[in-house]
C-alpha cells in the first residue's frame, strides 16, 4: 500500500476483482453445475465465465499499471507455460498438475497481486481450450496470491523453505479445489487425480472425503515441485534482470 501508484481507484478495482471470483467460486460450490462441454454451453457455465472474466479484467486494470513493461511481457508467456504443461501432465496420468509454474513465476517476480491476475487469467484463457480448467480459476488466483505473499515473506531464502512453503500452499489450495472437483466433476477431473479419487471411493470414503484426501496427497507435492522449479529458474537469472522485472 505504500506504492504511490496504487491509487484509491486502483485499490477499488483490485478489491472488486478479488470479490467477484470469490463469489463465483461460492456459486459453483452451492449450485454444483455439471454441464461443462463448453464454457458457454449452459447458463451455469456462462455465469462462471463472466464472473471469472470480469474479475480478471478488474484485477488486470488495477495491477498492470503498477508493473514494469518487461514484467507485463512475461504474463502471456506464463499463460502459455501453464496451459501447455497442464495439458501435457493431465494427459499422461500422473496425480499432479504442474499448471501453476507461470503463475508462481510472475508472483515471484512482481508480487502477489500480479500472481492473482496471472492465475485467474490463465484459467479463463485455458477454459476456452479445455472447459475443465475454468471452474478452478479462483483456486489459480489464490495460488498466485499466496505464492507471491509467501515469497515476499522469505519462502525463497533456502531450499527447505521453498519446499515447506510449497507444501503449505498445496494444503490450502487443495482445500479450495476439493469442493469444485467433487461437486462439479464428481471427483473425476484429471486422469491421474481421478484415479486416486476412485481408489479412495473404493475404500468406502464419501465423494468429498475422497477428493479431499486426494488433494492432500497431490496438491502439496505438486506445489512443492512447482515452487522448486521457479526457485531454481530465478537463481539462474542475473540479478540485474530480476531487478528490471520487479515493480518499482
Amino acid at each position: 500500500m505504500s506504492n504511490p501508484a496504487l491509487t484509491p481507484a486502483r485499490k477499488a478495482l483490485i478489491i472488486a476483482g478479488a470479490i467477484i471470483p470469490a463469489a463465483t467460486w461460492i456459486y459453483l460450490v452451492l449450485v454444483r453445475p455439471t454441464d461443462w462441454e463448453s464454457v458457454g454451453g449452459s447458463t451455469e457455465g456462462l455465469i462462471t465465465l463472466v464472473g471469472y472474466l470480469l474479475g480478471a479484467a478488474l484485477l488486470l486494470a488495477g495491477t498492470l499499471p503498477l508493473l514494469p513493461a518487461r514484467t507485463i511481457a512475461v504474463i502471456p508467456a506464463a499463460l502459455v507455460l501453464n496451459i501447455v504443461i497442464g495439458e501435457v501432465v493431465g494427459s499422461i496420468g500422473i496425480p499432479l498438475y504442474l499448471d501453476s509454474v507461470g503463475t508462481i513465476l510472475v508472483a515471484a517476480l512482481a508480487g502477489p497481486l500480479a500472481g492473482v491476475s496471472t492465475g485467474l487469467l490463465s484459467s479463463v484463457v485455458w477454459g476456452f481450450i479445455n472447459p475443465a480448467a475454468l471452474p478452478f480459476a479462483a483456486v489459480s488466483a489464490a495460488t498466485g496470491f499466496l505464492a507471491g505473499w509467501a515469497i515476499e515473506k522469505g519462502a525463497f531464502r533456502a531450499w527447505w523453505s521453498v519446499i515447506v512453503s510449497g507444501v503449505l500452499l498445496g494444503i490450502v489450495t487443495g482445500m479450495l479445489a476439493a469442493p469444485v472437483a467433487a461437486f462439479v466433476y464428481g471427483g473425476t477431473a484429471g486422469l491421474g487425480t481421478g484415479a486416486v479419487v476412485s481408489l479412495f471411493r473404493e475404500l468406502g470414503n464419501s465423494l468429498i472425503a475422497s477428493v479431499t484426501l486426494q488433494s492432500f496427497i497431490s496438491d502439496p507435492l505438486d506445489k512443492a515441485i512447482v515452487m522448486l522449479i521457479v526457485w531454481t529458474a530465478l537463481k539462474a537469472l542475473p540479478k540485474r534482470t530480476l531487478e528490471s522485472l520487479r515493480p518499482r
